[in-house]
């Protein structure tokens, strides 16, 4: 059973190297907005008496941009909601019905070979970036900060995949699925950490940001590795954390039946 998944597997990173110059241009292209944070941040930090800006040092804050360019490409979804609101549209998925394979098994399949693919081209430039501001970036105090950060990252990865699987089952109801997954993007590059750290914000909006999972898409892994969050609070995170990934889980499976009822309904 597990077989035909890891067919799946290896058919979407042939795919996707066949996009690897755009894979390529991206990663390099994505480093000018980057470039720019951490020298408006280095000017911020220069003109500060006391050379920190809420708990973070210069070091800390290029070394969460840097962290968070990392867990980024190694989880964020890449075009997979809009491919499988077009699946829904176009009436792709009739064939999975008939098939004995599961269909967000197969985007979940594909998803990951996208992040693999992703990384293996981008790791050259993104070595390159990283050592050349290797002095200002911090490592894992511990082995167990580094277990629990890759811990959250897989987490972090399921997370983005099945909320924006759940956001392109709206296929179901309505014919443009782009404004909604436009909002939530919105939402989710404030919420979850990738403008600026969320500890430096007021206390009482980030303990409201915690009741959502968009830190957890983010933040919280970067703040693991940084050894900002350890200890009781680090497990109590990563509980949190797998919580939402089975929340996000149920919902995107209540949406796909829930969608295939009215499917059926319209399909004859």
């Amino acid at each position: 059973m597990l077989r035909k998944y890891w067919h799946v597997f290896g058919i979407g990173i042939q795919n996707n190297l066949t996009y690897r110059f755009n894979f390529l241009a991206r990663t390099i292209f994505g480093f000018i907005p980057l470039i720019a944070v951490l020298y408006v941040w280095r000017t911020i930090f220069a003109g500060k008496s006391g050379g920190t800006v809420g708990d973070y040092s210069v070091s800390q804050m290029i070394s969460y941009y840097l962290l968070v360019t990392v867990v980024d490409a190694l989880t964020a979804v890449n075009e997979d909601d809009w491919q499988i609101a077009a699946d829904i549209k176009e009436g792709n998925i009739s064939q999975f019905l008939l098939k004995p394979i599961d269909y967000q098994a197969y985007r979940l399949c594909l998803f990951f070979s996208g992040r693999v693919t992703y990384l293996l081209i981008a790791a050259a430039p993104l070595t390159v970036f990283i050592l050349y501001f290797r002095r200002y970036f911090v490592l894992p105090p511990d082995g167990w900060t580094w277990g629990c950060f890759l811990l959250s990252i897989v987490f972090t990865a399921l997370i983005q995949f099945f909320i924006s699987y759940a956001m392109a089952m709206l296929a179901f109801w309505v014919l443009e699925v782009s404004t909604f997954i436009y909002i939530l993007f919105a939402f989710e590059y404030l919420a979850s950490g990738h403008l600026f750290p969320l500890d430096i914000l007021p206390s009482g909006i980030e303990r409201v940001l915690f009741f959502t999972p968009f830190p957890y898409q983010l933040y919280f892994p970067v703040s693991v590795y940084l050894g900002k969050t350890s200890g009781q609070e680090l497990v109590h995170g990563l509980i949190i954390q797998g919580a939402w990934v089975l929340a996000a889980f149920g919902l995107a499976r209540l949406a796909w039946w829930r969608g295939l009822k009215r499917y059926s309904a319209v399909g004859g």
